[in-house]
């Protein structure tokens, strides 16, 4: 483990250092976070490949102190340096991408246009990629016995993640927060799609027993009737109705215990930054007006904690790259609250 001896944990963040200005290498680390710099089928806003690079330095600005979670830093919190090659690939994917959207939103004939197929074709085969790649990357984690938290880059990036969660711990659930059900079929004809990774997960990972989303206020007729054909597998907790519930008599702390029951004992938290009030976090690929508090989700993790539920591992996505580092200043702090709750969650043995 690494000497923490001469370590202020009160003191200024260390930018030589690791992430939140830890002193630790990888292989002290218990828990590792894996930046993922994709963002190749954005249909709105770009800008989250870039969000891991500055969300690691607005973390030097997070204090360490969790007086609900203490001292869960010190069995080790390490973050790898973004791959540029995966960043060069979505880059050049994003171009391409931009092009084909364009082309479809006029309403033109993807069948007709050779380079338009090829272009689909390429993108397609490049989701792909980065779905073995993280695979990979996250099995191998999990495999050592680390603590895994994937970092994006937009929401399409866990997916490879999500089936890892499957080999390794069998059942599971995930909790999603979000203002989007991610229901899609093939979103713009891209089969991976950001708008696609739920419908994707629940039709090729039969492990995921239970989606529970939470937040959605953004979504089309065709996501909801197949939400409604999954017989109960999905469970979706309007912003709306929540709101409306509250409204009407009914606390926050009754709306969490209701979407707790819904969980398995095993759960993966999947965070949609853009679930979030979209003045936490305006330069997000898709904002949407409505939406959580930080204070309000931090406080349903802390009852899913408290459930005694085993929390697998998580992902944060579309966080935002700003002039002013707001996005990137709340995508950290949620980030480490994640952390924490990944560590006191798995108590060493």
């Amino acid at each position: 483990m690494a000497d923490l001896s001469n370590f202020d944990p009160n003191s200024v963040g260390n930018p030589n250092n690791n992430i939140f200005g830890l002193p630790f290498e990888e292989t002290d680390a218990r828990l590792v976070i894996l930046p993922i710099p994709w963002e190749v089928t954005v249909s709105y806003n770009a800008g989250t490949a870039r969000a891991p690079d500055h969300i690691f330095n607005a973390s030097l600005q997070v204090d360490l102190f969790d007086p609900e979670i203490k001292d869960a830093w010190k069995e080790g919190f390490y973050m790898r340096s973004p791959d540029k090659k995966i960043l060069m690939k979505s880059d050049y994917l994003r171009k391409e991408a931009e092009l084909y959207i364009n082309y479809i939103s006029q309403g033109e004939i993807v069948e007709q246009n050779k380079f338009m197929c090829k272009t689909l074709k390429e993108i397609n085969q490049g989701s792909l990629f980065l779905n073995d790649w993280v695979y990979q990357q996250t099995k191998e984690l999990l495999d050592q016995g680390k603590l895994v938290g994937l970092l994006g880059g937009d929401h399409s990036t866990p997916f490879g993640y999500f089936k890892a969660i499957a080999a390794k711990f069998g059942d599971f659930g995930i909790l999603q927060i979000d203002a989007h059900c991610d229901l899609r079929n093939a979103y713009e004809g891209f089969n991976y799609s950001h708008a696609s990774i739920m419908f994707n997960a629940i039709e090729q990972i039969p492990e995921l027993k239970k989606l529970v989303q939470v937040g959605i206020r953004d979504y089309c007729e065709e996501e909801l009737d197949y939400k409604n054909s999954t017989n109960g597998r999905i469970v979706t907790y309007f912003d709306k109705d929540i709101k409306e519930r509250q409204f009407e008599g009914d606390t926050w702390k009754q709306i969490v215990d209701e979407i707790i029951d819904h969980l398995p004992q095993n759960v993966f938290i999947s965070f949609d930054i853009d679930g979030l009030d979209p003045k936490l976090c305006p330069h997000t690929g898709t904002p949407v007006q409505g939406g959580f508090q930080t204070d309000q989700v931090f406080y349903l993790f802390k009852k899913l904690l408290q459930s005694g539920r085993r929390i697998l591992g998580f992902d944060l996505n579309e966080v935002g790259v700003s002039h002013d580092e707001w996005d990137e200043n709340v995508g950290a702090r949620v980030l480490y609250k994640l952390c924490n709750l990944l560590i006191a969650s798995n108590p060493a043995s």
